[in-house]
């Protein structure tokens, strides 16, 4: 039996394919907590007026081989306007997967599906792993693509947690830990570790968005509460994950009241630090950096295997796992330029803007600029991980 492929409209009604949606989940190694059908749904739920979600369902031989949740909408290209289709859960997804259990020949079929039912300009991908379970496809999109850019968005460092472990680390993050447990020691604040459930989450949640509310990101709005559109998404979201058992936290705790936190998403033995953030007031006590430490330590008691940064920024990236990081894993953009006159169009603006953008740095310096300070940050001797959701 050949592939049938069909559309779906919500991820949210009764006649979804939950089990076999969470049968693919399962059988693909590298999905994510970000793949989850509870993120998603909570993603959905959090669309803006003029974001149209369809839902690609691929059945071969009874089974469910390919789920592909897609947001089309109008983005703002210089003075224009042009549609573009990108993966549910853009732009608060640190890390998906594509779910397809299918060969790659059945690629060129699936495109023509997407670009019948979304037409539209650009087809986006971010931040897609190497090695994911679709490179095959993307090749095979990108061959059948007026433009293709494959752009590397961030280099994750990973730490895979072993015995060593148990010993302290060594070299300057070991002074800097020292410094900064004896400062957290001296004001009498405490760490502890919690995994969320449906009886607590929304307790934890209200306690870590004051924290971020208070925090620098809250004050740029820039933090995964800011806005009653992302604070939706999050609660709703980890409300369904801690029904799974999959949201962890450590928090830093005085007089029984969070001043501190990192969050991360646990599955498959790999914690995904997803966020953190502090009250400026207690910026000086360094944190950041001992609660990364907890992960690492409850890991070691736990069994967990990978403590995983989640996403950081391309250049310049403070975050602290930097300083423990075994491995790295590198995080791409993926854009399919369609062959319609505006995806066309596009892609040779890009074309023509790549080849342009080095010839113009060479003519002329960069106008002078006032410098910006930067957010607080826990210090001294300690990095914030501004970068770090």
């Amino acid at each position: 039996m050949g592939l049938r492929l069909s559309w779906c409209a919500s991820l949210r009604t009764p006649d979804f394919p939950a089990a076999d949606y969470e049968a693919l989940r399962q059988r693909l190694a590298g999905s994510t907590p970000f793949n989850h059908l509870g993120w998603l749904r909570a993603a959905e739920a959090a669309l803006q007026p003029g974001q149209l979600l369809q839902v690609l369902l691929g059945y071969k031989n009874g089974q469910l081989c390919l789920c592909l949740p897609l947001v089309r909408q109008r983005e703002a290209f210089g003075p224009i306007s042009l549609a573009v289709v990108r993966h549910l859960g853009y732009p608060l997804s640190d890390r998906i997967a594509l779910l397809i259990d299918l060969p790659g020949n059945a690629a060129g079929k699936v495109l023509r599906a997407i670009r019948n039912q979304l037409p539209h300009a650009l087809l986006q991908l971010s931040e897609v792993p190497d090695g994911a379970a679709g490179d095959n496809w993307l090749r095979r999109w990108a061959s059948r693509s007026s433009t293709f850019e494959r752009r590397l968005t961030c280099s994750v460092p990973v730490h895979r947690i072993s015995d060593a472990d148990r010993q302290e680390v060594s070299g300057d993050p070991r002074y800097k830990l020292r410094r900064a447990r004896k400062r957290i020691a001296a004001c009498g604040a405490q760490v502890r570790r919690v995994i969320a459930t449906q009886d607590n989450i929304g307790q934890l949640l209200d306690a870590i968005s004051a924290v971020e509310a208070a925090s620098w990101k809250g004050d740029d709005e820039v933090g995964i509460f800011s806005g009653e559109q992302r604070r939706q998404w999050m609660y709703q979201a980890f409300t369904a994950l801690a029904g799974e058992g999959l949201v962890c936290l450590v928090l830093l705790e005085l007089d029984g009241r969070c001043i501190s936190y990192r969050l991360g998403l646990l599955e498959r033995g790999r914690v995904y630090d997803y966020n953190l953030a502090f009250e400026p007031a207690y910026r000086d006590l360094g944190s950041g950096r001992v609660l990364l430490e907890e992960f690492i330590h409850w890991g070691l008691d736990d069994g967990w295997q990978w403590v995983d940064a989640s996403r950081v920024s391309l250049e310049n990236s403070s975050h602290q796992l930097h300083e423990r990081q075994t491995e790295q894993v590198d995080q791409w953009r993926l854009s399919c330029y369609s062959w319609r006159l505006d995806g066309i169009a596009l892609g040779l603006a890009l074309r023509c803007w790549q080849w342009l953008k080095p010839r113009l740095g060479k003519r002329a310096a960069s106008p002078q600029v006032a410098a910006t300070p930067n957010p607080p940050q826990e210090s001294p001797n300690a990095i914030s991980g501004h970068s770090q959701r």
